[in-house]
């Protein structure tokens, strides 16, 4: 196990009101695996991985990193374990400093972490995600968006890190060169042996990185499982809902997710799912389900289960 998360929080205060972006997760990732997290937006999944990076500071809770807790560590002790823990962020636009070149970029966490001859490890790592030597010298708004993403990866991978944290990092593309970055990413995994912490809310590329998923729901996680087992087989009313919400090549077979969905608020008590949900009992609407194991390494939220 290279990262455990307990009973993980992060409460924003807007205005009068406290927002629970993320409530009280609990996840164990394996080292080597894909670990999938998937779920509408607002649901708190970015949130959440960028507190496993350490960019946002918890409200409560704790992140074990190889055994280490680093929940409380300051900035300057978790310097160590940054180049341990990268992450790849959506909009790779907006993501590269448009006035630095690929080599600056590139070269900066070099700098920082001290790793070995810079010009030669740019042009390294440059070629290992696709690009040429001669790009090193351009500037952001040369590429095009899947050049940019491919940027942005060296960059998080050029100081070696352990764990990557991917926040929807084809969203932005063309479908096209979504593959392409796809495929990419999984061929470094295998190459680098990293673990993946992949955020999206596209069920078709959680399925394809995945070996294992995570169902996020305002804030919490509802359901965990293999990522064959979720797809053939979900339990939990709202992941049963965000699969029958995947496009049928069948004009006469209807999309059926939002077609009637209320004002999404956290309930004050109950299961939080319970104001959408189609199979609540009373008991639902006073008492919120814990995370409970229903078959080897499938874990649901639901008192149905």
């Amino acid at each position: 196990m290279i990262l455990k998360l307990e009973n993980l929080k992060k409460y924003f205060k807007v205005g009068k009101r406290v927002v629970k972006a993320v409530d009280g997760v609990s996840l164990e990732v394996e080292k080597g695996e894909t670990l999938g997290i998937i779920g509408e937006s607002g649901c708190g999944k970015t949130t959440l991985g960028r507190m496993m990076v350490k960019l946002i500071e918890p409200t409560d809770g704790r992140i074990i990193f190889d055994g280490i807790d680093v929940t409380s560590m300051s900035q300057k002790e978790f310097r160590p374990f940054r180049k341990r823990v990268q992450i790849v962020f959506q909009d790779p636009y907006s993501s590269l400093n448009p006035r630095m070149t690929v080599r600056e970029i590139l070269s900066r966490p070099m700098k920082v972490f001290g790793k070995g001859d810079v010009e030669e490890r740019v042009v390294k790592i440059l070629e290992e995600v696709g690009l040429r030597r001669e790009h090193a010298g351009r500037y952001p708004h040369e590429f095009s968006g899947g050049q940019r993403q491919r940027i942005a990866i060296a960059r998080a991978l050029i100081v070696d890190p352990e764990l990557v944290v991917l926040d929807e990092p084809t969203s932005a593309l063309d479908v096209s060169v979504q593959a392409q970055i796809l495929n990419l990413l999984k061929d470094l995994k295998e190459k680098r042996n990293m673990t993946y912490i992949f955020i999206s809310h596209d069920l078709s590329v959680i399925r394809y990185m995945s070996d294992r998923v995570a169902v996020m729901y305002l804030g919490r996680i509802v359901e965990l499982a293999p990522a064959d087992e979720l797809f053939e087989n979900p339990l939990h009313p709202y992941t049963r809902l965000l699969m029958r919400s995947i496009p049928e090549p069948d004009p006469s077979v209807k999309n059926i997710i939002g077609l009637s969905v209320p004002e999404i608020t956290i309930p004050e008590v109950g299961c939080r799912y319970h104001p959408r949900c189609p199979e609540k009992m009373r008991k639902c609407e006073t008492e919120e389900p814990p995370l409970v194991e229903v078959s080897p390494g499938h874990f649901v939220g639901c008192f149905l289960y």
